[in-house]
Order: C-alpha cells, then structure tokens, then sequence
C-alpha cells in the first residue's frame, strides 16, 4: 500500500539542508505542515495545522517528525481520530519538560503525553542530543511503546549535524514501512 510520508517540522522549520527537507525534496508522496509561526510556537494554532493538514491527505500516513513536533504528534495523538496514521518516525524529541533542556518557547507544549501510541512508532535519539537526555528519550519511547535507536553523537539530529539525506534514518524507515507493509498483507 503507498504510504503519504508527512514531514513535520519542529521550532523554526526545518529549512534547507535540512534531512527533513531533503526528504520532502527527494522521495514521492511526501507532504509537510507548514506552521504560520515557526519561532513563536503555540500548541493550539500548530495542532490546528497539523489536523487540517492531516485530514487534507487521503492515503494512510506516515509521519516523520522531528524535535517539538515529536511533542506536537503526541498530544494530535491523544486528542483525534489516529485510523489514517499507519506509523511514525519520532526523531529527537525536545524535552519540553525541562528548563534545562528547551528554550521557554516551546514549554507550552508540555507535558509530554505518555500514552501508549494505536499505531506503530520508531523513536530515534542522539546520545549527546543537547535538547533531551538518551535516558528520557527512551523512556519515552518505552511509554509510547515504540521502538528506539541510539544513533551515537549526532546531535540534535538537525541542519547542525549535517546528515543530508540521512541515509541511516531511512533505513530505520524502511524497517518501519517493511513492517507496516507486512501488516497490510494480514
């Protein structure tokens, strides 16, 4: 079954150079929701878009999201419909929960929700990611009951770390389409 790969971005988007955007750039059937304000996020208005823009799509979606989009994809989660959502690649959550971690911008999006996701679902984390500890991204992972990876030093897993087309996050994907596609076929 073709998959609609959703491209959500998380504070300040996810511009050129970017392996989000080098993937909206490069593989078909691929969309991406667009916020109104990308440096002054506010969860109502960015729910809002990523529904609108979920609803807009008429395939089974696969999300990728990346940073505060991960907390973004949580909470649509939680509060909607998920029987158009097939899966989801959740990279480097940004801990909204911790001052330490995330700039006061993007507090209103916590609390992190915890609930186990009705779909298939990938965490990947950097071990040195300077917006979450590898200890709470995989907490969470284990919340949600996804899968994790630990992809080393990388960062933020962001334009900073220079990925380009991110060959090892889309071999993590195809693990999850192979799975999502077997799915299909029962």
């Amino acid at each position: 079954m073709q998959h609609t790969i959703l491209i959500v971005p998380g504070l300040g988007d996810s511009t050129e150079g970017h392996w989000q955007d080098n993937w909206l750039q490069h593989f078909p059937n691929t969309k991406k929701v667009v916020q109104d304000n990308w440096n002054q996020p506010q969860l109502k208005d960015w729910l809002h878009n990523l529904d609108t823009t979920i609803k807009a799509i008429e395939a089974p979606i696969v999300i990728v999201a990346h940073s505060l989009a991960v907390s973004l994809v949580m909470h649509w989660s939680q509060q909607n419909d998920t029987s158009k959502i097939a899966g989801a690649l959740l990279v480097a959550p940004a801990d909204v929960e911790s001052p330490e971690h995330t700039p006061e911008e993007i507090w209103n999006f916590a609390p992190i929700p915890l609930d186990k996701l009705k779909y298939p679902s990938v965490v990947i984390s950097s071990a040195n990611d300077p917006y979450i500890s590898i200890e709470r991204a995989e907490f969470l992972a284990e919340k949600w009951e996804s899968d994790f990876y630990n992809v080393g030093l990388r960062g933020h897993l962001n334009l900073a770390s220079q990925l380009g087309l991110w060959e090892e996050g889309q071999a993590i994907l195809a693990v999850l389409l192979s799975k999502l596609n077997t799915a299909d076929n029962f």
